[in-house]
């Protein structure tokens, strides 16, 4: 994107221009909460707690990329940047990175859309030239959401129970999700 838009200057982990300032999320940078953190006997793995549905879906920062989410936190909270312009991937995922990112920065600044399906200097240029507006993406980001959510429910819940249920036949953990679980079937 720096090349394609062109007058940029490159600082450590970001770039800017007179016009922008512009950094990559590498992918996911938060996740949903562990159990334990809603209640502590979340923690304890027994039929007595299942099923597990928080009150909210709470996010934490992932370790290991951390520093990104920091970096990304400082520039998203700049007294001079004015709106935010969502240049991840198309599609749900694209979608929930960025909303997660904004939503722990606590920062209410209107969004706007880089919406391109190629990656050459032209589409970039156009997709700049022809931001779309956050509201319109609204849809797919409670999509992401909803999956993100149902992801959760589903891994902690069943891996519970079936890690409790096999417990004796069985030594580790056994672990099912709404992907994993069907997609270990077909194979």
């Amino acid at each position: 994107i720096a090349k394609s838009l062109g007058g940029f200057t490159k600082h450590d982990e970001y770039f800017e221009s007179d016009h922008y300032v512009l950094s990559s999320a590498i992918g996911h940078l938060v996740e949903i909460a562990a159990p334990e953190e809603y209640d502590v006997k979340r923690g304890k793995w027994s039929f007595a707690n299942l099923p597990m549905i928080p009150p909210h879906f709470a996010l934490n920062p992932i370790q290991k990329t951390e520093s990104r989410l920091k970096l990304l936190n400082k520039l998203i909270k700049r007294k001079d940047i004015g709106e935010l312009i969502n240049a991840c991937d198309a599609g749900r995922e694209g979608e929930l990175i960025f909303a997660y990112t904004v939503e722990l920065s606590k920062v209410q600044k209107p969004i706007r859309r880089l919406g391109i399906s190629s990656m050459t200097k032209r589409a970039i240029r156009e997709g700049f030239e022809n931001l779309r507006g956050g509201e319109d993406m609204e849809n797919l980001e409670a999509s992401a959401r909803s999956r993100s959510e149902a992801d959760w429910l589903v891994g902690m819940n069943a891996t519970r129970a079936a890690t409790i249920k096999a417990r004796s036949a069985f030594g580790g953990v056994v672990s099912l999700g709404r992907v994993q679980t069907p997609t270990l079937g077909i194979l």
